[in-house]
């Protein structure tokens, strides 16, 4: 993703070309939606989020710094929306009317997370499916700031420097989240393998 056409897209949105959004909302569009999907692990909802924080933008675009990277501006925007959303659901819990008691919430089928491997056995399919549920379960169970840090780190690809930038910190405090992501991590899975 070109960090200058980003630039450009806002810089003709905050012009009045409304177009403009259309294009940002092509190329980033997936990464956000996977971002979110692992945050809140609910895929209905992370499309939810996501035309939210496309709309939080548009509405913003006046705000939009041009030397700032568009990019850590988004992701920013995505995960406050992100911790407002499970706030919210913690002090207002549901039940779902669709699912059973033994179901899962997330649904395993919408390719968000993983592709399986098409050389793999049943059996390799599934721990392996087994592996990244607990994964992702573990992830969910992190606080906002660890887990903010290790999905855009692990999963997206960004910089210390540009997982600063949305989180608020220096990035020797983004290497020092990572290490206790890391370490809560690794607590949590080796007591799942043992238990």
């Amino acid at each position: 993703m070109d960090a200058d056409r980003d630039t450009d897209f806002m810089l003709r949105l905050r012009q009045g070309d409304d177009l403009a959004l259309n294009a940002l909302m092509r190329e980033w569009q997936t990464p956000l939606l996977r971002f979110i999907y692992r945050y809140i692990g609910d895929e209905s909802e992370a499309l939810d989020l996501a035309q939210e924080t496309f709309v939080r933008v548009y509405q913003n675009r006046a705000s939009y710094r041009p030397g700032a990277r568009f990019s850590s501006w988004l992701y920013t925007i995505a995960a406050n929306l992100c911790r407002n959303h499970l706030r919210w659901e913690r002090r207002h819990p549901a039940v779902s009317l669709t699912q059973d008691a033994g179901e899962e919430g997330d649904s395993p089928s919408s390719g968000m997370d993983s592709l399986p491997n098409p050389g793999a056995t049943p059996a390799t399919a599934a721990e392996q499916n087994d592996t990244a549920r607990c994964v992702r379960e573990c992830i969910q169970a992190l606080p906002h700031d660890l887990k903010t840090v290790i999905l855009l780190f692990e999963y997206e690809g960004l910089s210390h420097g540009e997982i600063a930038e949305i989180a608020g910190c220096s990035p020797k405090a983004v290497e020092t989240r990572l290490y206790r992501a890391r370490n809560i991590l690794r607590g949590q899975l080796e007591r799942l393998v043992r238990g």
